[in-house]
């Protein structure tokens, strides 16, 4: 998935330029050079240098995110997207512009909130320098953790921030996809001893499931039940310790009762070695 996100930073820097050369022009005119540069100072002791950076940001220029992967969509509106689920290569590229006629160096874009369930290879992007009227891209590249919360609106937030210590933010927000299908994992370790993970997950958005996760013994009979409660689509992990049972092959079964009463039921073998 790559998602597309054009910034323009405007600048007001040349904005204190021009109120430098007329004060300090008006000053030699009518006043002479000292009584000017008192006059000057004056002026510049009131030109409040945080009402110029508040002006910069004032005049940032955001475009909305535009999506270009055909295995996502835009859902909600146009600043949320849906990323599929366990889903690796995903992009998101940042365009940065100086629409001003100074050059902005040592800009800094960067990630500074992100859940642990995607993994970003990078969480910062530094360009030198844009030149006046140039853009550059940032590009960041994640995946996303099969424990990612699914069908739940999250917002990345970037910092964009140059050699000043000036500083833009810029949000978008995503949401993962459920799961596509029923799946039932392959128990890890395995074999084990005592303890090992069973995974599953169920697919689908909006709905709930009547769920049982239950342990066999290879002959049939029931020796623990992991699950029995209503659950809703994601991916779902549950430890068996097998301390108390003895040595062998034990069967878990997952069945998962849809809001139509369709069961659905998978089973995988696992084994116990001492």
């Amino acid at each position: 998935m790559k998602i597309i996100i054009a910034l323009l930073i405007c600048t007001s820097l040349t904005t204190a330029q021009q109120i430098s050369n007329k004060i300090t022009l008006k000053a030699k005119n009518k006043l002479g050079l000292h009584k000017g540069m008192t006059k000057w100072r004056e002026k510049m002791e009131q030109f409040n240098v945080l009402d110029l950076r508040k002006s910069q940001v004032d005049t940032l220029q955001i475009h909305n995110p535009s999506l270009t992967a055909v295995s996502a969509k835009a859902v909600e509106d146009a600043m949320c997207y849906d990323v599929p689920f366990a889903s690796k290569g995903n992009t998101i590229e940042m365009s940065v512009a100086n629409t001003s006629v100074l050059s902005i160096e040592e800009i800094k874009v960067e990630i500074i909130n992100t859940p642990e369930w995607l993994k970003f290879t990078a969480k910062n992007v530094n360009i030198a320098a844009l030149k006046a009227k140039e853009e550059q891209i940032a590009v960041f590249t994640f995946s996303v953790d099969k424990s990612a919360q699914v069908d739940k609106k999250q917002t990345l937030s970037f910092s964009i921030t140059d050699k000043s210590g000036q500083q833009w933010m810029k949000d978008i927000a995503i949401k993962i996809a459920p799961p596509a299908t029923y799946e039932l994992f392959q128990n890890y370790p395995n074999p084990f001893n005592p303890t090992t993970t069973i995974e599953y997950q169920l697919p689908g958005a909006g709905v709930k499931y009547s769920v049982s996760l239950k342990i066999y013994d290879i002959i049939g009979r029931e020796v623990m039940s992991l699950v029995n409660e209503q659950q809703e689509p994601g991916y779902y992990q549950k430890m068996f310790d097998a301390r108390r049972y003895a040595s062998g092959m034990y069967i878990y079964r997952l069945i998962a009762t849809d809001e139509q009463n369709k069961k659905h039921i998978y089973q995988k073998k696992m084994i116990l070695l001492r």
